[in-house]
């Protein structure tokens, strides 16, 4: 009878050690999840990274100079200088 103890013992060791591979916490279908998860947040920090570097640029030019202002008035806002004629083509 002692000689039965250990190996099954090693038995169920065995078998929690195999459970928690499938179905635990550091389980291989939980780390296939977390691995699509990460690369869909890169994926995201990437957008907003290029995002951020425009608006960073923008942000640049408006400090920097006045024409990227004068241009945004004139798009955004319509805006014409004095004894200027402002005329918009159709197409």
């Amino acid at each position: 009878m002692g000689n039965r103890i250990v190996p099954t013992a090693l038995i169920i060791l065995l078998m929690i050690l195999h459970g928690q591979l499938w179905f635990g916490r550091g389980s291989v279908p939980n780390v296939s999840k977390l691995h699509g998860q990460l690369e869909t947040q890169m994926r995201s920090n990437a957008q907003a990274a290029l995002a951020n570097d425009r608006l960073s640029a923008e942000i640049h030019d408006l400090q920097e100079g006045l024409e990227i202002v004068e241009e945004k008035a004139r798009a955004e806002l319509g805006m014409v200088k004095a004894n200027e004629i402002y005329i918009q083509i159709a197409r």
